[in-house]
């Protein structure tokens, strides 16, 4: 049985991944920052379906903490599927912003997927097989007013993806990123109502975090292997 790890898993977005990727049978690697007991109930949701599925914590900022966990981890075997979900919001206008909200952005979304993605890359290009999939965002391709950190941060990943698709193609392993737009979930509570929604998106709602889901759980799967270097858009039509 294949091994996935899912950064941020404790959110909306992260748990639909979680509960796609051990309903198409990974064992699933629920991931949390504080909320552990959030990534228990969702390892838990997993198990009574039926599926295979465990809870970390740590915080991807910190270095030290994050390979430690990573190491005992990788103790009873190789992570072949990676989904760097873990991102944070601070929003502000530039003029506005302050140095701790610019630098604590780009240290959860860069500085983790650094933190992450690095010590799983060698036992990953052993198996001559893998995935590395990270969760990006439309903000990172258009930018947006109040999130220049957010958008440099996810712009960063799109890079990064690009450049690390380049490095490991010839070993089997594919990188991608996937933007999603407007999703439903705590995330955009008070951010987005209705007719703000419609006036957006071309398909006039949010979309679901199981279609994000189901995207990743595609780019996961042997029928996505030529998909390599790729920022993939879920937008409802937005770009």
């Amino acid at each position: 049985m294949k091994r996935a790890l899912v950064t941020g898993g404790s959110g909306g977005i992260g748990a639909a991944i979680c509960r796609r990727l051990a309903a198409d049978g990974y064992h699933v690697i629920v991931h949390a920052n504080r909320g552990r007991d959030k990534a228990e109930a969702i390892v838990k949701e997993i198990t009574v379906a039926g599926g295979s599925a465990e809870a970390v914590a740590f915080n991807v900022t910190e270095r030290a903490a994050t390979s430690a966990a990573l190491e005992q981890l990788l103790e009873v075997g190789p992570i072949q599927v990676l989904v760097n979900n873990a991102g944070i919001h601070a929003d502000a206008v530039f003029p506005g912003m302050s140095a701790e909200q610019w630098h604590s952005v780009l240290d959860v979304s860069l500085n983790g997927f650094f933190n992450v993605t690095q010590p799983l890359t060698m036992p990953m290009i052993r198996t001559r097989w893998g995935r590395i999939i990270t969760i990006s965002s439309v903000a990172g391709i258009t930018g947006n007013r109040g999130q220049v950190n957010y958008s440099a941060a996810k712009g960063a990943l799109h890079a990064a993806t690009k450049s690390l698709a380049l490095e490991l193609a010839s070993r089997g392993i594919t990188v991608n990123a996937v933007a999603p737009g407007i999703i439903a979930t705590d995330m955009i509570t008070g951010s987005f109502d209705a007719d703000a929604i419609k006036n957006l998106v071309p398909m006039k709602r949010a979309g679901k975090p199981e279609e994000v889901a189901d995207l990743v759980a595609f780019l996961a799967s042997d029928r996505a292997a030529y998909i390599s270097g790729q920022v993939i858009s879920i937008n409802g039509g937005m770009i």
